[in-house]
């Protein structure tokens, strides 16, 4: 895993889940599974990104590649949301 792009993916999640920006600030620097999520979140969306701009991209693999990217937001919010719950 490199910082550089775990840090990357965090700005993106940052911006894509703005209500969970402070948790995930918080979360990033002690929570090794978050920044490792991240780093594939950063990965993924950025492959996403090349896809859609590739008019010849196939349209089965990007999909396969929005649905990654949806799999890790959903479990980078389940881990912002047992974080809350362990400060309460």
């Amino acid at each position: 895993m490199s910082t550089g792009t775990a840090q990357k993916g965090l700005w993106k999640l940052m911006l894509k889940l703005p209500a969970l920006r402070g948790q995930l600030q918080i979360l990033s620097a002690r929570n090794k599974s978050l920044l490792s999520l991240c780093d594939a979140f950063h990965d993924a969306s950025s492959t996403l990104d090349s896809l859609r701009k590739d008019p010849k991209a196939d349209a089965a693999i990007i999909r396969e590649y929005e649905t990654l990217c949806s799999e890790i937001e959903g479990e980078v919010i389940e881990i912002c949301l047992l974080g809350q719950h362990k400060q309460r």
